[in-house]
Parts: C-alpha cells; sequence; structure tokens
C-alpha cells in the first residue's frame, strides 16, 4: 500500500456524521427509488426525451437523450447467451502488452476454471487503426467547483492538441451539468479542430438550488442518471469504449450504522446490477481522472470494490464512480495537476487488448453475482477487466 493509501485509510471505518445520518435515514428508501427509476426513465428518454414538468418539483432534472454519433468499429459478432469481455493485459510499469496467445489466458468464474470460446487480439495493426477504440472524455461540472471545471476544460484542450493535434483514437468530448449529459464534440481524430471548438464552448453553469444539507443527495442522483444515459446510449454502438469522467465523482453515501426496509435495499441492488450490466454491455471501460492531489477519503472507495451479492449487503457507496471504474475494467488515476497527462494513461489502454467469451453456467436464481478473474501465464504480467457480472436462469 502506498504512503498516500495509509495515511487516508484508517483501520476502521469512517464514520459519517450525525447531522448526516440524520439527513440520510428518511431519505433512503426515496434515494433507492430515485436510482431504481432512473434506470428506467433513461431507456425511455433515449427513444423521445421529454421537457421537464414546471409544476412538480423533481429532485433532479432528467437527463436529455445522447444525439447519434457516427460508427467507427463493426459490429461483434454475439453467441447467444455469451459474455463477452474485453481484457487488457499490462506490465509491471502499467504499460499494455500486445502479442499474447489463446493459451496465455486462464479465465475463473467464481474461482472455478471456465472455457474461453472465443478470443480475438487487438494490436498496433492494420485493423485496430481502421476500426479504432472510441474514446470519450466527459467534463463533470456538477461534482466540481466552477473555477476547477475551468481549469479542467484547459487541460483536456492541452490533451488534445498534443502530437501537433493527432489522435490515435478518435475522441468525442461530452459535458455533464445539472440538465443532463450533452454531447458537445463528435467523435474525430483531429485534435486541433476539437480543442478549437472546445475553447469556443462555454462551461454551462449549475442551475440546481442545493442546500448544505442536501446537495450531496442531488449530486448523487444526477450523476447516477448521467452515467447511466451514457451507458445506455451506447450499448447499441459496436466497438469498444473508454469513459474517461474528469472529476472526483460523487458523493459515496455510505450507510454506515443506518437502517432501511428490505425494499428499499432492493432498489439499490437493482440500481447496481443495472449499471454494472449495461456499462458490461456497452463494452465500456471507466476511468477516473482527477485534477488535485490526494485527500483524505481519496482511497475510501477501495472498500466496496467487491461485487454485491444480495440486496442486504446493497450500498450506495457500491455506485461510486472509482468503484464502477475498478469494476468496469478501467483504472482510477492518482490526481495530480496533469489531466491532460492522466488521459494519456487512460488511452493507453486502446493500444493493445483482447476480446474473450465465455458461456456463463446455469444460474439458480435472478441477479446471482459471479466473480471473474482472467490470469496470464506470464510472469510479471497483469489482467484488467469486468470484475464480475450478474447471471440469470
Amino acid at each position: 500500500m502506498n504512503r498516500w493509501a495509509r495515511m487516508t485509510r484508517p483501520s476502521t471505518r469512517i464514520k459519517i456524521s450525525n447531522e448526516v445520518n440524520q439527513m440520510v435515514r428518511p431519505r433512503l428508501h426515496f434515494l433507492a427509488f430515485v436510482l431504481c427509476f432512473s434506470a428506467l426513465t433513461c431507456a425511455q428518454q433515449a427513444a423521445a426525451p421529454t421537457a421537464p414538468d414546471q409544476q412538480t418539483p423533481a429532485a433532479a432534472p432528467q437527463a436529455p437523450a445522447l444525439a447519434p454519433r457516427p460508427s467507427y468499429a463493426p459490429a461483434p459478432v454475439q453467441g447467444e447467451g455469451r459474455i463477452h469481455l474485453d481484457v487488457v493485459v499490462t506490465d509491471k510499469a502499467g504499460k499494455p502488452i500486445p502479442g499474447l496467445e489463446l493459451k496465455d489466458f486462464a479465465l475463473k468464474d467464481n474461482n472455478l476454471p471456465a472455457q474461453i470460446l472465443s478470443f480475438h487480439s487487438t494490436g498496433a495493426t492494420d485493423e485496430a487503426k481502421m476500426h479504432p477504440v472510441e474514446v470519450i472524455v466527459l467534463l463533470d461540472a456538477v461534482n466540481l467547483g466552477f473555477q476547477t471545471v475551468s481549469q479542467s476544460r484547459e487541460q483536456i484542450s492541452k490533451f488534445l492538441r498534443r502530437n501537433d493535434g493527432h489522435l490515435a483514437q478518435p475522441v468525442s468530448i461530452f459535458e455533464f451539468t445539472d440538465d443532463g449529459v450533452k454531447v458537445l464534440l463528435q467523435p474525430s481524430m483531429d485534435g486541433n479542430a476539437l480543442a478549437a471548438q472546445l475553447d469556443k464552448n462555454n462551461s454551462g453553469l449549475r442551475t440546481v438550488g442545493r442546500s448544505a444539507q442536501y446537495g450531496g443527495f442531488e449530486r448523487f442522483d444526477l450523476s447516477i442518471k448521467a452515467i447511466s444515459s451514457v451507458a445506455r446510449s451506447e450499448v447499441k454502438r459496436p466497438g469498444r469504449k473508454l469513459l474517461i469522467w474528469a472529476g472526483p465523482g460523487w458523493p459515496l453515501l455510505e450507510r454506515v450504522g443506518m437502517q432501511s426496509s428490505a425494499q428499499g435495499e432492493q432498489q439499490i441492488f437493482n440500481a447496481i446490477v443495472d449499471l454494472s450490466t449495461t456499462l458490461r454491455e456497452a463494452h465500456m471501460a471507466l476511468y477516473s481522472v482527477t485534477l488535485g492531489q490526494p485527500q483524505l477519503g481519496t482511497y475510501l472507495y477501495q472498500d466496496y470494490v467487491k461485487g454485491v451479492k444480495t440486496a442486504e449487503k446493497a450500498n450506495p457507496a457500491n455506485l461510486g464512480l472509482k468503484v464502477l471504474a475498478v469494476q468496469s475494467g478501467g483504472q482510477v488515476i492518482t490526481p495530480d495537476n496533469d489531466i491532460a497527462g492522466q488521459i494519456d494513461r487512460c488511452i493507453q489502454d486502446a493500444g493493445a487488448f483482447y476480446t474473450i467469451s465465455f458461456n456463463p453456467p446455469p444460474a439458480d436464481k435472478a441477479n446471482e453475482f459471479h466473480d471473474l478473474k482472467v490470469e496470464v501465464d506470464k510472469p510479471g504480467l497483469t489482467a484488467r477487466t469486468n470484475t464480475g457480472y450478474y447471471n440469470q436462469p
């Protein structure tokens, strides 16, 4: 464990304040309902966005549908009931390793060997250049202060202009505000053109009135709706995507020492299952990049990265940005003052990766969690992919 982890992770779980406890108890059931409801409304909005009702006060505005975007990759061949995984293999320095073969890989499902039914390697080949991985950089203007948003935009522009504006992958720019997620810039490999358009675009201001008491809940709700809408919009788009979230993420809302109804726990669990499954089916890996320095609580998310097996164990903190990043096979980049460099580190994962598939075993019940692990028979190499899935009968 590094120095910052030792400094910021106490031996006992951090307790939230009495004031927050008093706030959370009566609202936990409502929060769970919002999470569950968000997953349903996002699919409806993708077909036909609706205007918000001005007469009825809402917890947060609904995310608008994302505009159609061009596709760069061919549709993958899907086996009925088969699960497809994108796997990145890195060395000790974190550099992706190309050129491995099927015989180098082993897959374990709930710690039992599973047969790999298909294997495809993507590296620095003509095929990879013809059908590159798509990169989505999302600027979070909800969970950041206005000044930090402006600095983050400058860093994103700096990234786009690197290498004389020649991007290795098609990049699109999304912006997340209190009005939802919108596509600022369509996919392009011309970084200079993207940066020029980004510089002309003013950042959206936060419009939801937040009190000190309820601000965290609103940001949490808005953020879950946002990431759900992005993932759902990408499910039918073929190819692999890297979603790079520029911002620290939303409040974890730990449920420490709190009581909730069985129905509330079930609704939170359903939201966890839905978002985990949607990210995997979209072939989307999530990445967290943040401007600043590690602070108290930076590594608290590590307590929640294990898969949730039952509703009784469901916690809003299991829906944290960094938790989802680890579970999707992406990365959590240590905060510093160079987001452009952080984005570069994330995009390395697009240069070389492997796609495998397998058939899940019969499930005894709905939403049966299965732990996944891919092992590589080469010393010093580590495989990163989805850490689990929810199996269905």
